[in-house]
């Protein structure tokens, strides 16, 4: 028997997306009137090509959610495709059972094409991530009405021979103009909710929780967990597991 949400929750529901969409649409313009220097010579942001797709997995999103997780930037093949936060292919559309199409992106570089659903490639940070979510949770209603992924940076960085560059890695007046940008819409993330938790996905995004809470509203405690990275030793040895016990001595999940 399905469960239907009462009007006033389908209404808190509604205005928490809109307010979710206005606040990616402001960072996407904002990230985007920011000039990069190499060694960048490509940037995606899927915020523009996947836009619909990311507004669909928005609209997952309920308001009795109190755990976030944030991560750092799109992986060439998960976000950067689906516009969703760690968005592995099978993960978004088998299991949240989204659905769309994604438009061209200017100056795609040739080892990274964009092809969307239809990409083949599989995002193993991805797949590790959304992998546990499937394993405790028994459906994608289940785990938005508690918990929601967000990335803190929705540009992808990629220099000439197609490698990507991590946010950390650019130029000190580059990093702070887009730190400004990012910190601002993290900010306005943590003030919509009265979330318990905030945790960070890997040591970048934890240090960026911890900058930013204190600049907002949020009572949140701060936790992190290792990031689900194959470039990750420790990542490679039962992530799964090892992420489970953080959440739970973090008191994150019982």
């Amino acid at each position: 028997m399905s469960v239907q949400k009462s009007k006033p929750r389908k209404a808190a529901d509604r205005k928490l997306h809109v307010a979710l969409a206005e606040l990616a649409a402001q960072l996407r313009d904002d990230v985007n009137a920011i000039q990069f220097s190499q060694p960048v010579t490509h940037l995606y942001n899927p915020l523009d090509y996947a836009w619909d797709l990311h507004q669909l997995y928005i609209a997952q999103l309920a308001a009795t959610a109190r755990v976030l997780f944030l991560g750092m930037n799109p992986g060439p093949w998960g976000m950067a495709q689906t516009g969703v936060p760690f968005g592995e292919i099978a993960a978004v559309r088998d299991w949240m059972q989204l659905h769309g199409e994604v438009d061209r992106v200017e100056n795609e570089h040739p080892k990274r094409p964009i092809e969307g659903l239809a990409c083949q490639r599989s995002e193993v940070s991805g797949r590790r991530l959304w992998g546990l979510m499937q394993e405790r949770f028994e459906s994608p209603s289940v785990f938005f009405q508690t918990h929601y992924v967000l990335n803190y940076c929705p540009l992808v960085f990629m220099e000439s021979s197609g490698r990507n560059r991590t946010p950390d890695k650019l130029p000190a007046d580059e990093r702070l103009a887009l730190q400004r940008c990012c910190d601002e819409h993290l900010r306005a993330v943590l003030d919509l909710l009265p979330w318990t938790h905030v945790v960070g996905v890997g040591v970048f995004a934890e240090t960026c929780l911890k900058r930013v809470a204190g600049e907002s509203q949020s009572t949140a405690e701060i936790a992190r967990i290792l990031h689900p990275s194959p470039a990750s030793p420790a990542a490679n040895r039962d992530w799964p597991g090892t992420a489970t016990k953080q959440l739970e001595e973090a008191g994150v999940w019982s």
